[in-house]
């Protein structure tokens, strides 16, 4: 086997186990990097908007957001959809 394909084998296998932990990473969803970076944006968006942080806030946007991003769903896409719920939802 070449060296290139040697390589595309490598980083398919790399691929298809970051696909298969997808899964894994929404049961780990609390503790992710992902999930404490969303907290912290709410908190400072909630103080720029001169809004009191609330922890069922920001622990529901950050789940639509880390649900909706791994249904394939963009950063940005999934950013908008789940703040336009979140004022829905919580009246904000």
């Amino acid at each position: 086997m070449g060296s290139i394909t040697k390589k595309f084998v490598l980083v398919s296998l790399f691929l298809l186990w970051g696909f298969i932990n997808s899964e894994y990473l929404a049961e780990t969803q609390k503790d992710s990097f992902i999930n404490l970076f969303c907290i912290e944006s709410i908190k400072v968006e909630m103080s720029k908007a001169n809004l009191n942080y609330d922890e069922k806030i920001a622990k529901d946007t950050c789940d639509c957001y880390l649900r909706e991003f791994l249904n394939s769903t963009s950063h940005q896409n999934s950013i908008d959809k789940c703040k336009s719920e979140a004022k829905k939802k919580f009246n904000l």
